[in-house]
């Protein structure tokens, strides 16, 4: 996938929620639709890796020390490792995501404050 560089502005795509829901399975993550507000947030980091695929809106993500922020349509697939330190923009969107550990299980808040401590 990667060479162990943050793979957040790595653009990757995907067909169909279908496709979305089956690669998640594959990795053994766990899926969950969500729709989310329009939003702008600070920099912060989350401590589980994820995978999001973009099926609708559109989401502005700007990744620290990186120079140019990039935008993601329906199609798009991000990935993002834990401890990449980050911050969104949108106007809304929505996503399946796909989280390495239990939804259920993730600590709050699920946007971590600086500084990163995994």
């Amino acid at each position: 996938m990667n060479d162990g560089g943050d793979a957040m502005n790595e653009v990757l795509s995907f067909d169909d929620e279908t496709q979305a829901y089956a690669e998640i399975e594959a990795m053994g993550y766990h899926a969950m639709a969500f729709d989310f507000p329009a939003e702008e947030n600070e920099l912060h980091w989350h401590d589980f890796d994820s995978v999001l695929y973009v099926t609708g809106g559109e989401l502005t993500v700007w990744v620290d020390g990186e120079d140019e922020s990039v935008t993601y349509q329906r199609g798009a697939k991000i990935v993002a490792t834990a401890g990449t330190v980050h911050r969104e923009k949108t106007p809304g969107y929505s996503a399946i995501i796909g989280f390495s550990v239990a939804p259920e299980t993730l600590t709050q808040p699920v946007n971590k404050p600086l500084p990163v401590s995994l």
